[in-house]
């Protein structure tokens, strides 16, 4: 069965992906979670636990940094500790952890293991692991090679979000220049800073237009999308599809879940239970979005960097015709609408809207003429769009409401319950059988949705506070 996994820095991203569509979320614990921005207690663990398995939703938890000796028994019992909460999975990296006493939990290896080949995700499926997280660097022919090789473990991949320009997220540079693990999640993110590129003699090194490749993000790779390659991936073996982004917001989570599962609804392998309705039309370029890349997934496609800026350019609007002051003459694309407060981007410089007028832009600060003249125009705020950003989940449930001797039995999905109840003929057939549809129909609420209503019922006369009554204690 296709998955579609979001993160979530907290509770409330963690809701906000739920409701969007996810089938399953991971989440930081306690410690021990690899974002050390990302930590969740244990108390609101539970509480997310408990409204997503009310969706049907599983939640994975991340107790993936490499431990010092001390720190093992306290990763042990927070094991134990996420096991007795309902916790669904864990992914880990150490894999010195499996020599200790663990909960039944479901294991699931981390990308930072650095699953690339057979022979090391076969190895991981004899340790007891039920899935690997494939590194992102992998090739479609490499993962097919490995789904093969190993049918017998699940295999993750991901599919949308932030890339670390070291091979499957195994870097070392935070912990050389600034003392800082990335694998034990203090990241410092020396790839998203500017260098300049030297030769051996110290010289800067010139690009193919001359100019001296100076104070530019020579480590920031694009997003990654693989939003067109989904049946490509699932034809090689990935069953589960995961975005980056544990220190994203909800805007963001909400907004790439909700575009991710419309894609995976459109496949023929998809199995929809589930009624999501959006009020936006999902766009990654409208939220957090650095360009795209597939990566390697068909070989070395160019290009996988963003030399310009580290930050979220967002979308392409047009074009800048003039720049005097504060202000900006600009060609828009067909379609495109600005509002006061938008976030615009041109290269690594930002700045907001604060007016226009036709094809004049006023802008909260002035730009150079001969500098942005003619270049292109991005933005990377939507201010409409973010106010629009809300979904909807709801379960579909079949309603059957029947006589009984004694009464009436009322089963919403798997919850049935039966009601004593004298039964009295209706004066009006017609409109007690719509009244009595009707009542058993408003969820409210509720996670859940009518999908059918059957009536295996003569007409009889019920009060609607008496069917309201019913409805709800049904539900429960």
């Amino acid at each position: 069965m296709l998955s579609l996994l979001s993160p979530a820095r907290d509770k409330t991203v963690a809701f906000a992906a739920i409701q969007a569509g996810a089938d399953a979320i991971y989440i930081g614990a306690p410690a021990f979670g690899a974002r050390q921005a990302a930590g969740n207690s244990l108390e609101d663990l539970a509480e997310v636990v408990q409204y997503a398995h009310t969706f049907g939703v599983q939640v994975l938890v991340t107790l993936n940094t490499l431990l010092h000796d001390n720190e093992y028994p306290q990763a042990v019992q927070m094991a134990h500790d996420l096991y007795r909460i309902g916790v669904d999975a864990l992914i880990i990296q150490d894999l010195h952890l499996l020599d200790f006493d663990l909960p039944p939990i479901r294991l699931h290896a981390s990308t930072q293991c650095d699953n690339r080949t057979p022979e090391h995700v076969a190895r991981l499926r004899d340790l007891g692991f039920k899935r690997a997280v494939l590194a992102r660097e992998l090739s479609i022919d490499e993962i097919r090679a490995i789904h093969q090789a190993v049918p017998d473990i699940e295999l993750e991949a991901f599919v949308h979000g932030a890339l670390c320009v070291s091979y499957s997220g195994r870097c070392y540079i935070s912990e050389v220049l600034a003392n800082r693990s990335a694998n034990r999640g203090a990241c410092a993110q020396f790839c998203r800073m500017a260098y300049d590129l030297l030769d051996k003699d110290m010289n800067e090194v010139l690009d193919e237009k001359g100019q001296p490749i100076h104070q530019r993000y020579l480590l920031s790779l694009q997003d990654l999308d693989r939003s067109a390659h989904l049946q490509e991936l699932i034809d090689a073996g990935v069953t589960t599809f995961k975005i980056e982004g544990r220190l994203k917001d909800a805007d963001y989570v909400t907004n790439v879940t909700a575009y991710y599962r419309e894609k995976i609804d459109q496949l023929p392998q998809s199995s929809i239970n589930r009624q999501i309705v959006n009020s936006f039309t999902p766009n990654p370029e409208k939220t957090f979005h650095r360009g795209a890349t597939d990566y390697f997934l068909h070989g070395r496609t160019r290009p996988m960097a963003n030399w310009s800026t580290p930050k979220s350019t967002g979308e392409y609007i047009g074009q800048v015709l003039e720049a005097k002051g504060n202000t900006l003459r600009v060609r828009l694309e067909k379609g495109i609408t600005l509002h006061n407060g938008d976030g615009l981007t041109i290269g690594a410089e930002g700045f907001s809207v604060n007016g226009v007028e036709e094809n004049l832009i006023k802008i909260n600060k002035p730009l150079s003429v001969s500098r942005y003249t003619g270049i292109p125009l991005y933005r990377n705020l939507d201010v409409e769009f973010t106010k629009n950003l809300h979904s909807e989940r709801r379960i579909p449930v079949d309603i059957v409401f029947s006589e009984t001797e004694n009464g009436f039995t009322l089963r919403i999905g798997d919850k049935e319950r039966t009601f004593d109840y004298a039964h009295e003929p209706a004066k009006n057939a017609e409109k007690a059988l719509d009244t009595t549809r009707t009542q058993l129909s408003k969820l409210g609420d509720t996670p859940y949705v009518a999908r059918t209503i059957t009536l295996n019922t003569q007409p009889y006369f019920i009060p609607i506070s008496i069917l309201n009554e019913w409805r709800r204690n049904t539900i429960i």
